[in-house]
């Protein structure tokens, strides 16, 4: 797997520099209809000697869609997936700090990392339906916890396509091969799929990114439309998307979490110039 690391951010001009020796985020509390879900308490990670993050402290908010923005290589997709621990499957990475879901450990000890990721839907970049019928991509995770029932899995299959603003176009092509689907119907089924388990939290890549307009205005409204009933938390380049998107943003830029607060704030009113800078073009 590989991690954002890879594409390592060339700072220059003075608004870069001055982002490169940033102070801690300036936190701005907001709390969500019942607080938070998710819990970042000065949480750093290594991959080998590299460190990734440096000191991440933030929370996400239950039932908001929480926007992480920033240049390439600043730590927005490694963090997303320390959320659910995906970063484990790379060798050599460690972390200090704590990250809390409800309340518990993420990576506390006895943790189940299986059921934790039950919690957390992912989608990725770019669409990855499996080679097999729409209906068998949306019950995959139930199948992989032994649901057999026939009903049950016909009642999640339309539940998880009502979800994902898909069971009109393809409640009559169930048995056909995913990847005849649009790009932007795959994105959709993958969402579905993510959500089929019933998960707490809908963590999203970049999933606009391999889309065209019509496609990537169409899974905008599906996330507006999933609000509340989930809490969303999307790594995007756009900041277009995610001042239309999000309730709040976390501007990151070299592995620190600059700012975070109000969507509207950050886009008009930001608290630190580094993060002026960036919304408004002037370096990334």
């Amino acid at each position: 797997m590989q991690s954002d690391t890879s594409e390592r951010v060339r700072p220059g001009g003075a608004a870069a520099a001055a982002a490169a020796s940033a102070p801690a985020a300036a936190y701005h509390e907001r709390p969500g209809p019942e607080g938070s879900l998710v819990e970042t308490r000065a949480f750093s990670l290594w991959y080998g000697a590299t460190q990734a993050l440096f000191d991440i402290t933030f929370d996400i908010h239950k039932g908001l869609v929480t926007a992480l923005i920033g240049p390439s290589g600043c730590g927005k997709s490694t963090l997303l997936r320390c959320f659910n621990r995906m970063n484990d499957l790379i060798d050599g990475v460690r972390f200090a700090g704590e990250m809390r879901l409800a309340g518990r450990g993420i990576y506390a000890a006895g943790t189940d990392v299986i059921a934790l990721r039950k919690r957390m839907g992912m989608v990725f970049q770019k669409p990855n339906p499996f080679p097999m019928s729409l209906f068998e991509n949306v019950v995959y995770p139930l199948r992989v916890d032994g649901v057999r029932d026939r009903r049950i899995l016909e009642d999640a299959v339309e539940r998880a396509l009502r979800g994902a603003a898909l069971w009109e176009e393809a409640k009559d092509r169930l048995q056909e091969n995913a990847l005849g689907l649009s790009g932007g119907q795959q994105q959709r089924l993958c969402i579905a799929r993510a959500i089929a388990s019933d998960p707490e939290v809908l963590l999203m890549d970049e999933p606009c990114s391999a889309l065209d307009p019509i496609a990537t205005a169409r899974i905008e409204e599906l996330i507006d439309e999933l609000r509340g009933r989930y809490t969303i938390v999307i790594v995007t380049h756009n900041m277009q998307q995610a001042s239309r998107v999000s309730d709040n943003t976390a501007f990151m830029y070299l592995g620190r979490l600059i700012e975070y607060g109000e969507t509207r704030t950050i886009f008009t009113t930001p608290k630190l110039k580094q993060t002026s800078d960036y919304v408004t073009g002037r370096f990334g």
